[in-house]
């Protein structure tokens, strides 16, 4: 019961990582705050959360409308006084396209969800991070935000982008008790990781579960790196 106590918001957490997160949390003791597009897939995902004994609160939200976020923050103050760790997992991958013949609207799409939503959410939450005693903010970023590759257009320049505005956020929070870290999960069983492989063995991947331990050791009161790109299969003792 490493999180006992605590509450957790997680983004994107109705499938894959997201979802792994959060029953993980939950089983180490946090109330989770599930946010996600569908409802359907959030309410399965409260089920596996009863089945281990924890508890969910659900909050069906489409992220692609950010302006949507900052009503996030009243009702979270109302009904718990603050937020102990949060987990901007949600993403999108767009495409495998040459930057001169990315689609303009599908590019602005991929912003708005992996770098806007992310600064809206900071926006929204920060009050509540620093209510808590150690406020723990996760965001998930890609290898290819640093190793630069031909094709990945929006999804790496988003990323890139995301990396310098969490950092600087991080930054920002150095005299306070709030810890603020990126973590890149490398290359994981989940629905993206297919759409950008499609010819790729999934079972050659780790499953979300299996990195799910350096998002619990990042969101303890007791982590104090601020700043810092975790790798996930690094941390985990798992093999590239």
């Amino acid at each position: 019961m490493r999180l006992k106590d605590r509450i957790a918001l997680i983004t994107g957490a109705s499938r894959g990582i997201g979802a792994a997160i959060a029953k993980r949390y939950a089983a180490e003791g946090a109330h989770v705050v599930c946010v996600a597009r569908t409802t359907g897939a959030l309410e399965e995902l409260d089920d596996e959360i009863k089945a281990l004994g924890g508890s969910a609160t659900l909050v069906p939200l489409d992220l692609d409308k950010p302006q949507m976020i900052d009503g996030l923050a009243a009702p979270l103050f109302e009904r718990f006084g603050r937020l102990d760790i949060v987990v901007g997992n949600a993403g999108m991958f767009g495409r495998m396209t040459p930057l001169h013949q990315f689609p303009p609207d599908l590019w602005e799409k991929v912003f708005r969800l992996n770098v806007h939503a992310n600064q809206r959410l900071i926006r929204a939450v920060h009050p509540l991070l620093f209510a808590s005693p150690a406020g723990r903010a996760i965001f998930v970023t890609s290898t290819v935000a640093r190793d630069i590759r031909a094709y990945w257009g929006a999804y790496a320049a988003s990323k890139a982008a995301l990396e310098a505005m969490v950092l600087g956020y991080a930054r920002e929070c150095e005299q306070t008790s709030i810890r603020v870290n990126l973590v890149n999960p490398g290359g994981t069983r989940t629905r993206m990781r297919a759409e950008a492989f499609p010819g790729e063995d999934p079972a050659a991947l780790p499953a979300p579960e299996d990195i799910a331990e350096v998002f619990v050791a990042l969101a303890e009161a007791g982590w104090q790196k601020n700043g810092e790109l975790v790798q996930a299969r690094t941390f985990c003792g798992i093999g590239t």
